[in-house]
């Protein structure tokens, strides 16, 4: 599929709506200077273009409970393609691993895991040798203090300069 092209407005909407997925249609309109009908209709286009992939609520969960964030470093054993298929199936159902990555390096996954405690994080790792998917080594990293976790990305700034 052909990538959509986007304009400066297309671009003004999408800053706008990741800042404040809530904004009424009148809202949005007025932000990026069209009329509510032709910016809600530029909306639905980059929703059904994949662009815009869901809206969410950003959930302060060390005020509800104490929480631990830990990322994790996971080295494979073997590195057939049955090996990563097997480990990503199992990670996509551990609704503790919230994050993950494959990356290229000295490392095949970076994971981002939230648990109640260093001890209920350490009883998940354990499980998951215990079932046995392949991890061969693993790299235990606590986050002792958020400096930055932006949910906003800088769409403008990551595209192509345009001539």
């Amino acid at each position: 599929m052909a990538a959509l092209k986007l304009d400066p407005i297309d671009l003004r909407i999408l800053d706008a709506i990741q800042r404040d997925g809530r904004i009424t249609k009148l809202a949005l309109a007025e932000k990026v200077g069209l009329s509510p009908t032709p910016c809600w209709m530029r909306l639905r286009k980059l929703e059904k273009a994949g662009i815009v992939s869901g809206y969410h609520a950003a959930i302060a969960m060390r005020v509800i409970a104490p929480v631990a964030t830990v990322l994790m470093e996971v080295t494979l054993a073997n590195h057939r393609q049955a090996d990563f298929d097997r480990f990503e199936r199992v990670v996509r159902d551990v609704p503790e691993i919230v994050a993950c990555w494959s990356v290229g390096g000295g490392v095949d996954y970076v994971l981002k895991v939230m648990a109640r405690d260093i001890d209920a994080y350490q009883r998940l790792v354990d499980g998951l040798l215990e079932r046995e998917i392949g991890i061969d080594r693993y790299f235990t990293y606590i986050v002792t203090k958020t400096v930055k976790d932006e949910t906003v990305l800088p769409v403008t700034d990551l595209l192509p300069e345009q001539p």
